[in-house]
């Protein structure tokens, strides 16, 4: 970080912090109100900005309410990085997707395409709109937040905390100078936290031991990603050695690019160029001839981003094959946080 930065953003941080207290003591003690929708609501959220892992989760929790209570869920979303963001975008109605990428935001489309014929997906700030519009047009029942821990105008039934191993706390300082969107002592409003890609740190034991220390009473479950899948951006599945076999270039545009790369290497596949963008990055015809021309430059044959890049490089054409790995997100001592969704729908129904 530059010095003017360094110097200006802590006491804009110190502004955020008050103003942020002021907030969380607020609905604390019931000073601002809290909207009830007549479905069940599960939240999945963070502390900090930045990928967490967050959407993978959002995805298991979808399919697990699914499988578990036998009822459509429907996902509520900001859509971050879209056009019009005040606007209410149906992207799913749960059979099929309904908006193009741009419209839906990067997030909400590859839900929406990841969970045909499973979910509805619903971008719009306003949340509680959002639900009582889905639950008279859709009959929604249970309702997913994405992003949704700093959410309170909304009640939920059981709310879930990511927190990303590599990086649990976010440089440390609240927004702008650091990462925290609130205080770590905000875990204590969660009902269960998920620390993510533990398997990408060295010493995950002590992350985890002190998340259990703030989380108090609350369940703990470690995670890891794991790839799902490997295929071509038209959608083609290709086996694993198509990709292993090669030396390839990496590039993302996502909130944590470095646990990508991480994760090709845990893979077996070490690139020889990686290139991070800036997250919800929107391609040019340029960046993949950049990136080919780089990319033959060290050797390499082929090149590898994620889904949800691979949605932007629709209309680009690549001088080099490129792949998309996908990933799923797996939990340690699953069968617990399914209790707790199972529980949060059946008090619903009551």
């Amino acid at each position: 970080m530059n010095r003017p930065a360094s110097i200006i953003l802590p006491p804009l941080s110190a502004i955020y912090s008050v103003v942020t207290r002021a907030r969380l003591t607020g609905y604390r003690r019931g000073w601002f109100s809290v909207a009830k929708l007549q479905a069940t609501v599960i939240s999945v959220g963070n502390l900090t900005t930045g990928g967490t892992g967050k959407t993978p989760l959002v995805e298991w929790v979808c399919r697990a309410v699914a499988r578990e209570t036998g009822k459509r869920p429907c996902i509520l979303t900001r859509g971050y990085g879209r056009p019009n963001p005040q606007s209410q975008i149906l992207v799913s109605d749960g059979n099929r997707v309904l908006a193009a990428q741009r419209e839906a935001g990067d997030e909400p489309y590859l839900l929406a395409q990841n969970l045909s014929g499973i979910a509805a997906v619903i971008s719009n700030p306003n949340r509680i709109a959002a639900g009582l519009w889905a639950i008279k047009n859709l009959g929604s029942e249970v309702f997913v937040l994405d992003d949704g821990f700093q959410h309170q105008r909304l009640a939920r039934d059981l709310d879930i905390v990511t927190i990303d191993a590599t990086n649990p706390w976010g440089g440390g300082s609240l927004l702008p100078y650091g990462r925290l969107r609130e205080p770590r002592a905000g875990l204590s409003r969660a009902d269960c936290v998920v620390v993510t890609r533990t398997d990408q740190v060295e010493d995950a034991a002590s992350v985890v031991s002190t998340i259990r220390q703030l989380a108090g009473t609350r369940a703990v479950f470690s995670s890891r990603m794991v790839t799902s899948g490997i295929r071509r951006p038209d959608g083609e599945s290709v086996g694993k050695h198509d990709l292993l076999d090669q030396t390839v270039a990496a590039f993302c545009g996502v909130g944590n690019p470095e646990s990508f790369f991480n994760q090709l290497r845990l893979e077996g596949c070490a690139p020889v160029v990686t290139r991070a963008f800036a997250d919800h990055y929107q391609y040019q015809q340029v960046d993949l001839h950049r990136l080919s021309a780089e990319a033959k430059d060290r050797g390499a044959r082929a090149l590898v981003t994620t889904a949800k890049d691979a949605l932007k490089l629709a209309s680009l054409k690549s001088e080099l094959p490129c792949y998309v790995l996908e990933i799923r997100i797996s939990i340690d001592d699953e069968g617990k946080l399914l209790e707790l969704i199972r529980s949060a729908c059946q008090e619903q129904k009551q």
